[in-house]
């Protein structure tokens, strides 16, 4: 809002200082500013508030150590997460950018699952939550109305490097071309590291790119499931989530940067995406919001964020990843997300098929996700968070390499 106030008042008066509030850098420092105030400050009367309405925590007994001391602990704290973000986005950010638009849809759909299933668990005192076929479709229709807004917007563009030029002083450059519609992605540790999802049908007939909708919205779709279900399940303990997702958000806010600059992204050899940049606004809000919240989700946490924030930022994660044409390096990035997914899934499988071949079922792990395997040894909840937070940010640091490693 103040984007526009700024904007009008520069044009009608020539205001000092309007055009430097426009300036992207600025709002994004004012934005990460405020919304970290707001978690930390209002995020305490929230916690309050939680308390006062007896909004806590049910802990099942899974024989962990610390882990009758939790019952009770505020939940929903996802809420904290959420409006810390959305207020400075709504006053520093330009909310005509489809892209911002896209991440505003995506914080506010998935908090009201996650808040839709916290709640089941707490009034309706059923610790199943909202059932799994439920949240999946919450899933997917987010994965579908992202996947068709990137695909047919007339915004959403990418420019190529298509021709060069020789300048005064003899020096080659490449010069961008207009605009254009694709779905390509950049595929990381590979010299020509683009992938078009128009390939997957083009062999099938001329024309048929028209139709990368079919490939690309499944993908789209798949993404936003998988790491809204793997920001989830990290949520375990205290300030595992919240600090892993600042890693993520920050370097993704980096590949956002780059990708929205001309300069930075012809040096980088990587899509120049137009009107992308704006994001780097929200993103500053979203790390200013999760460090914030993770002031009172550290060891021994004074609330945890639930479903309501587990959710919202697993699918923030995945829609941002996919806009910077980044989500091929999901694996990489979001390797603590992952990790704690193939845990569960390897767990599960591996118990069935034991089960089925030898009449009992068999464990890889202690117990699953992966950071209960290591609570099972005896590791301490800070340990194991501290060891999480610095594989994070090594998986952080390998995915910014690769901006230049191919």
């Amino acid at each position: 809002m103040l984007y526009y106030l700024f904007e009008f008042l520069e044009k009608q008066y020539q205001l000092p200082g309007a055009g430097l509030f426009r300036f992207l850098t600025f709002r994004a420092a004012m934005a990460v500013m405020l919304s970290l105030l707001i978690a930390m400050v209002y995020g305490k009367r929230i916690i309050l508030f939680l308390q006062k309405k007896q909004i806590g925590e049910t802990v099942r007994d899974l024989g962990l150590e610390g882990q009758k001391q939790k019952a009770g602990t505020p939940t929903m704290g996802g809420l904290i997460i959420i409006v810390s973000t959305l207020l400075p986005v709504l006053l520093f950010a330009d909310i005509k950018n489809i892209y911002v638009i896209l991440l505003i849809i995506t914080t506010i759909w998935m908090g009201i699952i996650g808040f839709i299933d916290d709640y089941i668990k707490i009034f309706k005192k059923d610790k199943q939550g909202l059932k799994g076929k439920f949240k999946v479709m919450g899933q997917v229709g987010l994965g579908l109305i992202v996947g068709l807004t990137l695909y047919f917007h007339p915004q959403v563009t990418i420019k190529e490097k298509d021709s060069t030029t020789i300048t005064e002083n003899f020096k080659v450059e490449r010069v961008f071309g207009e605009e254009t519609k694709a779905v390509r992605t950049n595929v990381p540790f590979f010299k020509n590291n683009e992938l078009d999802y128009a390939d997957f049908i083009s062999w099938m007939g001329d024309g048929m790119e028209k139709y990368a909708w079919i490939i690309f919205i499944p993908v789209v779709i798949l993404i936003v499931t998988a790491v809204s279900n793997g920001a989830n399940l990290t949520d375990g303990i205290d300030g595992l989530a919240a600090g892993s997702s600042a890693i993520i958000v920050l370097t993704l806010g980096i590949f956002a940067w780059v990708s929205g600059n001309i300069q930075f992204s012809s040096y980088l050899d990587i899509f120049y995406l137009p009107r992308v940049g704006e994001l780097v606004v929200f993103l500053a809000a979203f790390v200013g919001a999760l460090v914030g919240f993770l002031w009172y989700n550290t060891y021994p946490a004074q609330v945890f964020m639930g479903d309501t924030g587990s959710l919202t930022i697993g699918g923030v994660i995945a829609v941002i990843a996919i806009i910077v044409r980044k989500e091929l390096l999901l694996p990489v990035l979001c390797g603590i997300f992952f990790a704690e997914s193939l845990s569960v899934m390897l767990q599960v499988g591996y118990f069935k098929h034991t089960k089925k071949k030898y009449g009992e079922g068999r464990r890889i792990f202690l117990m699953a996700p992966l950071h209960h395997h290591y609570q099972k040894k005896s590791y301490h909840e800070s340990k194991i968070v501290t060891r999480f937070w610095i594989i994070g940010i090594l998986l952080a640091i390998i995915s910014i390499v690769t901006l230049k490693i191919r």
